[in-house]
């Protein structure tokens, strides 16, 4: 659609498939840099480097959230100013973030380079992976700018209506991250080291390139009262801040939740973590679609609100929890029809059958929840687009510590299944406290009372 305002004229279903559309796809192409890494690592090095990389992940994961969730705090000031057609201090708002997701990043950054091995013999990492995983995250931590730099800009092309040019470049980063894995790891024998080489290289460049062009994007948006843009605000940042916070507790929910579990799976051995690993980069490509709808839903809850148009909310999420059983309904005919192939794509002919029970156990029982996660995001998105936090904040806390609590006392008891038993109760808890927040109605109130 080619008008600039279409979420705010065009009709709910027609808008939001529009803009989600190429979120969706862009956001496969970035799940799809994981499984890449996975992929060539478990068939071209060894069971092991899949169970390093697939341990690095829970925490390497974190960090993306953060990074999704601070982009998510960013996209909806942004879309506020841009329902008002504020746009300069739209641009203000987007060169507050820039500079202060910058910092943080090279913080964490630091931190991860200075800790990230403490952290994984914290998680009881097998020995037998521990090195290989240390290996691969000091090079991850390096090109943590990058990352950072990439989801927000993304999140705030998302925030202006622009799903597009995100998807565009991740498909080309995606592509380039391919290529250097095969050259890297299955040609030169770089090992992990290699993966994580050719996704810092892949991010890096994709990330300057959506920076010269998102520059250019709101370079020529000027409002009636050609208000004047400052690279930093602390008013501005603090209206994120207050979006952001929020927001990376829900996207890392699932990633610290995850972390934290692994650590329960560990104990099984580097057998059943390689199953579990390969079963965790096919749920995150299955949880894309939900994830998507959610960050799709919270730019056009933010951008109707700043425009007055409350009653557009309520339609934009009805189309949302559509299209979330649509998508549901499809990820469970191929997760019960195509475990074993898909597991098969990661651990090949040479898998154990303790990693390939592990990993078709999980696909086949989660098949059946991807709407229940689906129905959480479309309200959180809602939610959060609002600026309503409150409870948004208290329904992930229960979210990761239901999950957390059920992993670590039944898991040892009753076997490794229990791990994946604990997920979509943290889902449908989460879901129950958010959903009686919307029908509050609170959230329609909060924008106009700031």
């Amino acid at each position: 659609m080619k008008d600039k305002d279409y979420l705010i004229t065009g009709r709910p279903f027609t808008a939001l498939t529009a803009f989600v559309t190429p979120i969706i796809i862009g956001s496969l192409f970035q799940q799809f840099y994981t499984m890449v890494d996975s992929a060539v690592v478990g068939r071209f090095v060894s069971e092991k480097a899949l169970g390093a990389v697939g341990a690095s992940y829970a925490l390497t994961n974190v960090f993306i959230m953060i990074a999704a969730g601070g982009g998510i705090g960013a996209s909806v000031v942004v879309s506020r100013h841009f329902g008002e057609r504020r746009y300069g201090q739209m641009k203000t708002a987007a060169s507050t973030a820039m500079i202060g997701f910058l910092v943080m990043s090279c913080i964490l950054g630091l931190f991860g380079l200075l800790c990230s091995r403490r952290i994984m013999i914290w998680l009881q990492t097998p020995d037998d992976v521990l090195d290989m995983a240390a290996e691969y995250l000091g090079i991850y931590f390096l090109g943590l700018p990058f990352m950072f730099m990439y989801n927000v800009l993304s999140s705030m092309f998302n925030g202006l209506g622009h799903s597009r040019e995100p998807l565009i470049f991740l498909i080309f980063s995606s592509l380039l991250n391919i290529v250097l894995d095969l050259l890297f790891v299955a040609h030169w024998s770089f090992g992990v080291a290699g993966a994580a080489w050719a996704t810092l290289i892949a991010q890096g460049i994709s990330a300057v390139l959506s920076f010269a062009v998102f520059v250019h994007t709101i370079k020529g948006m000027h409002d009636d009262a050609e208000t004047k843009m400052r690279f930093f605000s602390r008013a501005e940042l603090g209206d994120i801040t207050k979006i952001a916070l929020p927001s990376i507790l829900q996207m890392s929910t699932v990633s610290i939740g995850m972390m934290l579990v692994q650590s329960v799976v560990n104990r099984f051995g580097s057998e059943a973590l390689a199953g579990f690993s390969a079963a965790m980069r096919i749920e995150s490509i299955c949880v894309v679609p939900m994830q998507s709808l959610g960050t799709a839903l919270s730019s056009y809850t933010a951008q109707n609100i700043g425009a007055g148009r409350n009653d557009r909310v309520v339609q934009g999420y009805h189309v949302t929890n559509r299209l979330v059983i649509f998508f549901a309904v499809i990820i469970c005919l191929a997760l019960e029809l195509g475990y074993h192939g898909l597991i098969s794509l990661f651990l090949g002919s040479t898998g154990t059958e303790t990693a390939y029970a592990t990993g078709e156990g999980y696909l086949r029982f989660m098949g059946w929840f991807f709407c229940m996660i689906g129905f959480k995001m479309s309200v959180d998105g809602l939610l959060r687009g609002a600026g309503d936090v409150k409870m948004f904040t208290i329904a992930n806390l229960a979210n990761l510590s239901v999950r957390v609590a059920v992993a670590f006392i039944f898991a040892p008891l009753y076997g490794i299944h229990m791990v994946w038993v604990a997920v979509p109760i943290g889902w449908t808890i989460n879901f129950i406290i958010s959903y009686a927040q919307y029908r509050t109605g609170k959230w329609s109130r909060i924008y106009q009372a700031a």
